[in-house]
């Protein structure tokens, strides 16, 4: 398997960068819809409910979206997977500015790009893992590519909608020309997965590459080690820039603009510590996720006394720190299921942790829930309390004396370095 990628990595040198930024542009076209909200709620006079709806139907065909195109891409190759919803994100913005109005429009164009999201950032973050000729950067490749999308669409749809006539249609300019040529520059990028299947294997398929779910995902290592922090990767994000610029802004002026700021703070502070976490990550594995949940928790605990106090600047603090463990968790995650993930399932490896991320995008229906028992700061203490415990949980976990909590020789360990999970 070796020698026939060899080759391939040679002749696609650079390349990646074809891949990462349709991952830019479709992480745009998914986050630039979040500051606006605020928009939709006075424009159409909407209430908490249809903007949860709004909000939250973009998870709900994101993660179908991850679970079908990251096993399709693995079998028939990443580019025919890929490519067809890197031109249907446009299409989904384009819709959104015709009709800027109307409920079911909306909703259709956010559960397009809710879809578009979710076969695209699993199998083309495979395909960037595959293209690069560093195996130990590709993680932090795609995951700068999928950051700086969600952070620099919603600011500038931000600012446009505050400042900008039209604030329903203007904003979505910028992705519908950045959507069309990230169509442009993807379609000489190589496939990786199809030549890595070529031959007898694509032939004889063995029943490992066929089997559900992937052997990576069935290892005690991905649910005990993996799965518990990777739902704070977007919980703590979302929290940034969904939850705490409602708590700390009345409606009115520079409302948008605010969201629209949180937002840019914690993506690019989640960029900015992606370097760092690449190097905890080469020392010890999982170290990334240990570190980012402490930020979590440091993050959380300052939101209570933040949304006690109505404090904006205290806000952006938080924003950072939701950014910094934002940031790591996901390195650390996807790293780890790069060194776990055997070839033949890289996609749907990614793609099912990429699910489990997903998850966290509840956590604004969570605080909603505990603000009732606890109020709104005892929301913020309850979910800093518990970001402690996984990180507590993770630290444990990957202590062994062993060696197994150490980056693996030669930079990746496939699938059977996990214990299998009993299968029912």
């Amino acid at each position: 398997m070796a020698a026939v990628m060899a080759p391939v990595r040679e002749r696609s040198a650079g390349s990646w960068r074809r891949v990462a930024l349709a991952m830019f542009a479709v992480g745009w076209g998914a986050n630039q819809f979040s500051p606006l909200l605020i928009e939709y709620r006075h424009a159409l006079s909407l209430s908490a409910g249809v903007l949860a709806g709004l909000f939250g139907i973009y998870a709900a065909t994101l993660i179908p979206g991850l679970l079908i195109g990251g096993p399709l891409s693995d079998r028939i190759g990443r580019r025919p997977v890929v490519m067809p919803f890197v031109i249907a994100s446009p299409l989904a913005t384009l819709m959104l500015m015709l009709g800027p109005r109307s409920l079911p429009v909306i909703a259709a164009a956010r559960a397009l790009a809710g879809l578009c999201s979710g076969v695209v950032f699993g199998s083309a973050t495979a395909w960037v893992q595959e293209l690069s000729d560093d195996p130990a950067a590709s993680a932090r490749r795609s995951a700068v590519a999928l950051s700086a999308g969600f952070a620099v669409g919603p600011a500038v749809a931000a600012a446009l909608a505050e400042w900008a006539p039209h604030p329903l249609v203007l904003p979505y300019v910028p992705h519908l020309v950045i959507g069309l040529l990230a169509v442009v520059v993807l379609w000489p990028a190589p496939e990786t997965a199809g030549r890595a299947h070529g031959g007898a294997a694509a032939q004889a398929p063995t029943p490992q590459a066929r089997s559900w779910p992937p052997q990576a995902v069935r290892s005690a290592r991905f649910w005990l080690a993996i799965a518990p922090a990777a739902p704070w990767v977007f919980a703590i994000a979302s929290l940034a820039f969904v939850v705490l610029p409602e708590e700390v802004t009345a409606a009115g002026h520079l409302s948008v603009g605010f969201a629209g700021l949180m937002t840019a703070v914690a993506v690019a502070s989640g960029i900015a510590i992606q370097p760092v976490a690449r190097r905890l990550e080469s020392r010890r594995r999982l170290a990334g996720n240990v570190s980012g949940l402490v930020c979590a928790t440091a993050g959380l605990g300052l939101a209570a006394a933040v949304v006690a106090a109505s404090s904006r600047p205290g806000a952006i603090v938080c924003a950072v720190l939701c950014g910094l463990a934002y940031g790591q968790c996901l390195v650390s995650g996807l790293r780890e299921c790069e060194r776990l993930a055997d070839r033949r399932e890289h996609g749907a490896v990614v793609a099912c942790y990429y699910a489990l991320t997903y998850v966290g995008f509840a956590a604004p229906y969570l605080v909603d829930g505990l603000n009732r028992p606890l109020g709104r700061i005892g929301a913020f203490v309850a979910l800093a309390i518990l970001a402690a415990a996984c990180a507590l949980w993770t630290a444990w976990y990957t202590r062994s004396p062993d060696g197994a909590g150490r980056p693996a020789r030669g930079g990746a360990a496939r699938a059977g370095s996990g214990r299998s999970l009993p299968q029912g």
